[in-house]
């Protein structure tokens, strides 16, 4: 079983490591080390999001971004509907991955948009041709609204409400 904890300044290198592995960088449309300056971001405390690790049995395998979409200050999903949240996730080793766990982390992180947040759409944004990643959140419940470029990326841009789980 997985569960989440908040990222920290000791995650980083295995973050970068993640990284650099060629299905990470792909799914995500580049290096996640290129959003962030790490050591600034993770000792900001902002309102509109959580920067998360997934782990199994205390061990990390993966990385989980939750953001209030209307809030975030870059406003990089542009005029979007208050109480829409975003995620960003992925399992970072190969061997980690095929295993079920991605399927848990993502119960966990819409759990987590939808109680403990109060979202009432989450939106996800998987690079066009990531066809496994699409078919992954088709099976939870995501729609395709379009499809939009991010920093350069053509992405698909999908959603899932409340109303889904309710």
């Amino acid at each position: 079983m997985v569960e989440l904890r908040s990222m920290t300044i000791d995650d980083v290198e295995l973050l970068v490591r993640w990284d650099d592995d060629p299905d990470v960088a792909s799914a995500i449309g580049g290096r996640g080390a290129d959003w962030y300056d790490w050591s600034v971001e993770l000792v900001r405390d902002v309102p509109w999001r959580e920067l998360l690790i997934i782990e199994e049995d205390c061990r990390p395998i993966g990385f989980l971004q939750l953001v209030d979409a209307h809030e975030e200050e870059s406003h990089h999903w542009g005029d979007i509907e208050a109480g829409t949240w975003a995620l960003d996730i992925w399992i970072g080793s190969p061997a980690d991955r095929g295993r079920g766990l991605g399927a848990q982390a993502m119960s966990a992180a819409l759990g987590r948009a939808f109680r403990e947040h109060g979202a009432e759409v989450v939106v996800i944004d998987p690079v066009v041709g990531n066809r496994r990643a699409i078919a992954f959140y088709e099976r939870f419940g995501f729609e395709h609204v379009g499809v939009r470029e991010f920093d350069d990326v053509e992405c698909s841009v999908m959603r899932r409400s409340r109303s889904a789980i309710d």
